[in-house]
């Protein structure tokens, strides 16, 4: 059984996702969508190498948390609620230097209030390159670009 929030989801739907936002400056792509899992690449190259030329671990983190916090909204009623990272824990176990690395999320728990996703990162060896678990939190939709008050 399906945990999208939409039954008729597909891997189309993400295709706009990111737009003028950090993903789409580092190339992030999505490539798979599962009754319980999504999928995405991202280039190994100038914009997410360190300076020794392997993968930034930060990059690995902003690959886990896309698609995680992605996921995630793709769960809940878009209408009524807004998924937003709340930690992230990565251990970096392999390097990656050219070519894409895919990150893979699966839920570990799906609650009202809080989500917790498994992110798994591979090299195009299939080599885990990053395994990271990412806590979102589940809130009311608001609009973030207007600033609260004190």
């Amino acid at each position: 059984m399906s945990i999208w929030f939409n039954k008729e989801l597909s891997i189309q739907n993400f295709n706009q996702s990111g737009k003028d936002a950090m993903s789409e400056y580092l190339g992030i792509e999505w490539t798979g969508l599962g009754v319980n899992f999504l999928k995405a690449k991202m280039p190994v190259d100038h914009r997410t190498k360190q300076p020794y030329g392997l993968l930034h671990g930060g990059a690995s983190c902003v690959l886990a948390e896309t698609i995680g916090s992605l996921a995630s909204a793709m769960v809940v009623d878009p209408a009524r609620f807004q998924c937003v990272g709340l930690e992230i824990n990565a251990n970096h176990v392999h390097s990656a230097t050219d070519g894409y690395v895919t990150g893979v999320a699966m839920p570990l728990h799906l609650g009202k209030s809080t989500h917790v996703w498994d992110v798994r990162i591979y090299n195009e060896n299939d080599k885990m390159v990053c395994v990271s678990r990412l806590t979102v939190a589940v809130i009311q939709k608001r609009d973030f670009t207007t600033p609260r008050s004190l």
